[in-house]
C-alpha cells in the first residue's frame, strides 16, 4: 500500500453536516481538505491539487446496523487503499447512535476488520464546540456557537429527548457496549494531565489488557494534543491507524501537525459579505434550530412550511415540489430570503401526522427516519436546485444531519472546499457539481445543535460568527 497522493488524513462522516465540521478544523490547520460526497475515484482526486486530506460525507447515522456495513465494507476498503496514515470515522459530537439506528459500536466492528486493528482509538470531545468528556462522561454545551449552558448528556435537553437516539447514558463506554461485544478502556482527565512517557504507559496498560477501543477523555486543547501525540506513534502509511469520534481528532491532529511543522495555521479569509440571494432548507428537528427559525422569520425571511405529509404521499416528486420552485423563485428575484421547513422542533403538528402516516405503512420508528430523511432531503435538495435553475441564488443552508446528505445529492454536488469560516463546525463553502446548477454555489450545512438564535440572519450577512 503506498500514499500515492501524499495524505495524511481520510474520514468517512456519519452525516453531511458532520463532515463539514471536520472539514472546516482541517482547513483551519492549514491543511488543504476536499470533502467529497462519495469515495472519491482517482480522477476525481486528480483535479483537486495539493490535497492533504480529504472526507467522504456519508449517511450512516440514519441508516439500521445492516444497511450501515453495506456501505462501510467498501468505503473503508477503498479509504484504507489510499494510504493515509490517519483514517477516521467521523461521528458527531453528541454520539447520537443507538444499537438500532447509526450504531457506532456496528462501524467499529466493521473498522476492526478491515483495518485489523490491534485497538481502535476513540476521541469524543471538542472543546471549541462546546464537547466535553471527563471520566468517561460526555457533556454538551447547548447549542454550538452559542453561550448556553453545559449539561452531562443525559441531562441535555434536546439530546435527553431526540426523537430518535436520546441519550439515556453520558458514559461512552456503557454507550458503547450496547451496540457491540467490543470492550472500551480509558485514558482520563487525569492520565492526560501526567507527563507524556505516564500517559502512553497508560494507553499501552489498556491496549495489553485487551481495549478493543480505548476512550481519550477531553476539557482544553491541551489534552486533545496530548491525545493526538499518544495515538499517532501507531499509525503508518503501511498500516493505517482507524480511529472513531467527533471533529476533536482533526483538532486534535491539527495541532499535532502544526506542533511539527507540517502544517500552518490558517487566519485569513476571504470575506463572503452579505449575500444577494439566500435560500434556507431545513430538515432539523432541534429545538436549537427551532429557536433559529422562530428568530428569522420575524426579521425578514420569509418562512415557507413543506406539507411534509403531500411528500410522504406523493407518486410524482417532481409535481409536488413545483409550486415550491416557483414562490421561493419569485420571492428570491424580489431580494427575500427565504426558509423552508419541514419542522419547527418537534412539537410542530406536521412531526407527528407524518409519523402517523409511516406507523400506518408498517414501518418501525427506526425505519422511519430512515425514510424521513431520504424523502424529505430529496424533496428539499430538489426544491433548492429548482430554485438554483429559476433565479440567481448565491447562499445556500442545508439545516439538519439526517436530511443534508439526500439533499446534497439532489442537488448534484460531487464535493464542497471551505471558503470561509461562519460558526464554529459549519463554515462556508463552495459546491463543486458538475452540469449541475449548483455549481459554484455559496453552501453552508448546519447540524441541528449548531449556532445561536440569530444564525440565518448572521450567515445572511456574511458575518464571521467565530472571530
Amino acid at each position: 500500500m503506498t500514499n500515492k497522493h501524499n495524505l495524511l488524513l481520510a474520514y468517512y462522516g456519519d452525516d453531511f453536516t458532520g463532515s463539514t465540521d471536520a472539514l472546516e478544523f482541517l482547513s483551519r490547520a492549514g491543511i488543504k481538505t476536499v470533502l467529497f460526497i462519495d469515495t472519491p475515484t482517482p480522477g476525481q482526486l486528480s483535479r483537486y491539487e495539493g490535497l492533504q486530506a480529504i472526507g467522504v460525507a456519508g449517511m450512516t447515522r440514519a441508516m439500521p446496523p445492516a444497511e450501515m456495513e453495506k456501505v462501510l465494507l467498501p468505503a473503508f476498503e477503498a479509504l484504507k487503499q489510499l494510504g493515509a496514515p490517519h483514517v477516521h470515522y467521523k461521528v458527531c459530537s453528541t454520539f447520537d447512535s443507538s444499537p438500532g439506528i447509526g450504531s457506532i459500536g456496528k462501524a467499529a466492528d466493521v473498522g476492526a476488520q478491515v483495518f485489523n486493528a490491534r485497538f481502535i482509538p476513540l476521541l469524543v470531545a471538542a472543546p471549541a464546540l462546546g464537547r466535553y468528556c471527563a471520566f468517561g462522561n460526555l457533556f454538551a454545551r447547548m447549542g454550538i456557537g452559542s453561550t448556553g449552558e453545559i449539561f452531562r448528556l443525559d441531562r441535555h435537553p434536546s439530546m435527553s429527548k431526540h426523537p430518535v437516539t436520546p441519550a439515556d447514558e453520558s458514559d461512552l463506554r456503557l454507550h458503547l457496549s450496547k451496540q457491540t461485544t467490543k470492550t472500551t478502556g480509558l485514558v482520563d482527565v487525569a492520565d492526560l494531565e501526567k507527563r507524556q512517557d505516564i500517559a502512553q504507559t497508560k494507553l499501552q496498560s489498556e491496549i495489553t489488557k485487551g481495549s478493543d477501543v480505548v476512550l481519550f477523555d477531553g476539557l482544553n486543547d491541551g489534552h486533545l494534543l496530548t491525545a493526538a501525540k499518544l495515538i499517532d506513534g501507531y499509525a503508518s502509511e503501511g498500516k493505517p491507524l482507524f480511529s472513531i469520534g467527533s471533529s476533536g481528532i482533526e483538532m486534535a491532529l491539527g495541532s499535532l501537525w502544526q506542533e511539527r511543522g507540517i502544517s500552518t495555521p490558517k487566519t485569513a479569509w476571504a470575506d463572503p459579505g452579505k449575500a444577494k440571494s439566500m435560500l434556507v432548507i431545513s430538515g432539523s428537528c432541534s429545538p436549537v434550530t427551532a429557536k433559529q427559525i422562530t428568530y428569522a422569520s420575524a426579521q425578514d425571511f420569509a418562512e415557507i412550511e413543506l406539507d411534509t405529509q403531500a411528500v410522504v404521499r406523493s407518486t410524482d416528486m417532481s409535481a409536488t415540489v413545483a409550486p415550491y420552485i416557483h414562490l421561493i423563485s419569485e420571492l428570491m428575484q424580489r431580494g427575500i430570503p427565504v426558509i423552508l421547513h419541514t419542522s419547527v422542533g418537534t412539537a410542530d403538528p406536521r412531526f407527528e401526522k407524518t409519523y402517523e402516516l409511516f406507523s400506518q405503512q408498517g414501518l418501525s420508528q427506526n425505519d422511519i427516519r430512515s425514510k424521513t430523511a431520504q424523502l424529505y432531503g430529496a424533496a428539499l435538495g430538489m426544491i433548492a436546485l429548482g430554485v438554483a435553475e429559476k433565479a440567481n441564488l448565491q447562499r445556500l443552508i442545508i439545516a439538519g444531519g439526517d436530511t443534508s446528505g439526500y439533499a446534497a445529492r439532489a442537488l448534484g454536488i460531487e464535493a464542497v472546499e471551505m471558503i470561509a469560516p461562519l460558526s464554529p463546525g459549519a463554515p462556508l463553502c463552495k459546491a463543486y457539481a458538475p452540469g449541475s446548477a449548483a455549481d459554484g454555489l455559496e453552501v453552508n450545512f448546519k447540524g441541528g445543535q449548531v449556532g445561536a438564535h440569530n444564525y440565518f440572519e448572521m450567515v445572511l450577512n456574511g458575518q464571521n460568527i467565530t472571530a
